[in-house]
């Protein structure tokens, strides 16, 4: 595959790309909505640890289940098809978050589709914009898939602890009002030109790839694709946690700093993108997450808890440039007929990292959790010379 080069000219954002990137950063704001309202769940249910992980499990489960198929059903019957009726279901899962205020099997629910609508939207969504920009447009399309999802998931974690915060019925409203957006942009997404040529190829798991990107899909673009949540994940729900017993002051107010500068610092990507390209944006990217552990190691280690901000800073920024800097890539590689399916696949290889603080407790329980961090960290160092090297060979054909 040539290396990626910056187009000439900007391309105009169309009102078809406006109204799809308003659906996808209320999706994603939607998806986050319950991330700070998990202690209130935690007591208001008297859930124990094991239904607690059973609420962050099944919104993962609810990821991985959708992926290997939406992509390629947007291919085979157009983007419009799969993502309207997902898009809907975001606002019904909000409903049924409000009824699991007081039902755990309703909370079970809500998370479950919480997380079939986030797999399932942002990759139906990424190859729907990338056509909507068309050639030349890949990075563009690639910046704003990645903003707008990454300032949803910022938006929303602010909007409902604000809301718990003025105790407005923080376990309703947060619900109702994003209910009420999503379903006021549906008929808006009906207008949006779905160019896609509907495939009548037999509906089977495939991963999309064509025969001319699978050398540097292998080689560069996998090994960086699972790092894009193994970061973020860790500030988000990992380091503000095993730092709280250090903390002076409220140690959900650091929590939720951690977890909005996570978010926003993604939103870095927009400036280094342009200026670097893709394939050099790889390598720097994934040298701030292994700086951003390295911080929330030391953090952790020293007691020195507020270095979990700008470790959460700099892992926000790596999840963010990892995003737009591979969609872009996959954006002038895609076969026409098979983008949905690549986007999903990228994400299918992308969500598990949202494991990385179970993974990294679980491992930590044998051998201790600072031997763990350490360990992960200096993976991830590995990661980053080898993401260097082929990134440098790639650029250079």
């Amino acid at each position: 595959m040539p290396s990626f080069r910056s187009s000439t000219t900007t391309p105009r954002v169309s009102d078809g790309a406006k109204i799809l990137g308003l659906a996808v950063f209320l999706v994603a704001y939607g998806t986050n909505l319950s991330t700070p309202l998990l202690v209130a769940y935690r007591d208001r249910l008297d859930l124990g640890d094991s239904a607690t992980m059973a609420i962050f499990t099944l919104y993962v489960v609810g990821i991985l289940a959708v992926l290997p198929f939406a992509g390629q059903l947007s291919d085979r019957h157009g983007r419009q098809a799969i993502a309207i009726p997902f898009v809907i279901t975001s606002a019904a899962a909000s409903l049924v978050m409000i009824l699991g205020q007081d039902n755990f099997a309703f909370l079970l629910l809500g998370r479950l589709l919480l997380g079939v609508v986030s797999g399932a939207v942002l990759s139906v969504s990424a190859a729907w914009m990338q056509e909507l920009f068309g050639r030349g447009g890949e990075q563009r399309s690639a910046l704003i898939s990645t903003v707008l999802s990454y300032g949803g998931f910022g938006a929303g974690p602010v909007a409902s602890a604000l809301i718990l915060e003025l105790d407005a019925w923080p376990l309703t409203l947060p619900y109702v009002l994003h209910a009420g957006a999503t379903l006021l942009v549906v008929p808006l997404l009906l207008r949006v030109p779905d160019g896609r040529r509907r495939s009548r190829t037999p509906l089977r798991v495939q991963l999309g790839i064509p025969p001319d990107g699978q050398k540097i899909f292998r080689r560069l673009i996998a090994p960086a694709a699972i790092w894009v949540f193994s970061f973020p994940s860790a500030s988000f729900a990992l380091f503000p946690v095993i730092v709280s017993d250090a903390i002076e002051g409220s140690d959900v107010v650091v929590a939720g700093a951690s977890g909005a500068l996570t978010a926003w610092s993604a939103l870095l990507s927009r400036s280094i993108l342009p200026r670097l390209g893709p394939e050099r944006s790889l390598p720097v990217a994934m040298l701030f997450g292994t700086m951003g552990y390295a911080l929330g190691v030391t953090a952790f280690v020293t007691d020195a808890w507020q270095l979990v901000l700008p470790a959460a800073v700099l892992l926000g920024a790596a999840s963010g440039l990892l995003t737009s800097a591979t969609l872009a890539l996959l954006a002038e590689m895609a076969d026409e007929s098979t983008r949905g399916a690549i986007n999903a696949t990228f994400y299918l290889l992308a969500y598990p990292g949202m494991a990385m603080p179970i993974l990294l407790t679980a491992v930590g329980s044998f051998i201790g959790l600072a031997a763990s961090l350490v360990l992960v960290t200096a993976v991830a160092a590995g990661a980053t010379w080898l993401i260097f090297v082929r990134s440098a060979t790639a650029g250079a054909r």
